[in-house]
């Protein structure tokens, strides 16, 4: 696996955005970020004890900070958790219904009983080709751009994909904490902000702000 620790270096010089995808020039799209698990659900704890809600909730909170900071807010970004806490999957998905949300990316880690299980796996529910679109450009990013194994797009009937049908939902699972090597690679400051550029910039991408 590639460790570029200078990712978020490609986003300094970034200009000239030209919102599409069917917002008005003065109306940013609604993004919500749903970072799994919280409070007494930990979800997968890794094998170096790391617990899969710490790890999505930094990532969420670096997507908000880095949106701030280096693409000047051009997405309205929510988070369905901004603190340790337990939400509700059906909370989660009627938070994108309320604001009508244009996108829903639900961030998770993977685990398995094999150690050796690498790589990113990025989950859709069947039928919804804006989802199979978006789903495979993260696909191809965590991989080319971060170096992962790119375990494919997946099909799921995943509660937050079947609720959230509204706009083009993703569900990510960012590495196996299972594995030693990437449950110590997702400790590191570095890779929290490598994927939170990664979603920024796929997300832009995706509502033509390239």
């Amino acid at each position: 696996m590639k460790h570029n620790c200078f990712y978020v270096l490609v986003w300094i010089i970034y200009s000239g955005l030209q919102p599409m995808f069917g917002q008005e020039r003065n109306q940013k799209p609604i993004v919500i970020i749903d970072p799994g698990h919280g409070g007494s659900d930990t979800g997968a704890v890794g094998i170096n004890g790391l617990k899969e809600k710490d790890v999505v909730i930094d990532i969420a909170k670096e997507v908000v900070r880095l949106s701030r900071e280096l693409f000047n807010d051009s997405l309205e970004i929510y988070l369905t958790r901004y603190s340790d806490t337990l939400i509700s999957l059906g909370d989660r998905t009627k938070l994108a219904k309320a604001l009508k949300a244009d996108v829903f990316v639900s961030i998770h880690c993977n685990q398995a009983i094999r150690q050796a299980a690498q790589g990113i796996e990025v989950y859709v529910k069947k039928g919804e080709p804006w989802s199979q679109y978006l789903a495979e450009q993260f696909a191809i990013g965590l991989h080319e751009k971060l170096g992962f194994k790119n375990r494919g797009v997946k099909y799921a009937n995943f509660q937050v994909l079947r609720e959230a049908t509204q706009c083009p939902s993703v569900l990510l699972e960012l590495g196996f904490i299972s594995n030693l090597e990437e449950a110590e690679h997702n400790e590191k400051v570095s890779t929290i902000s490598g994927y939170a550029c990664l979603i920024l910039e796929t997300l832009l991408k995706f509502f033509n702000y390239d």
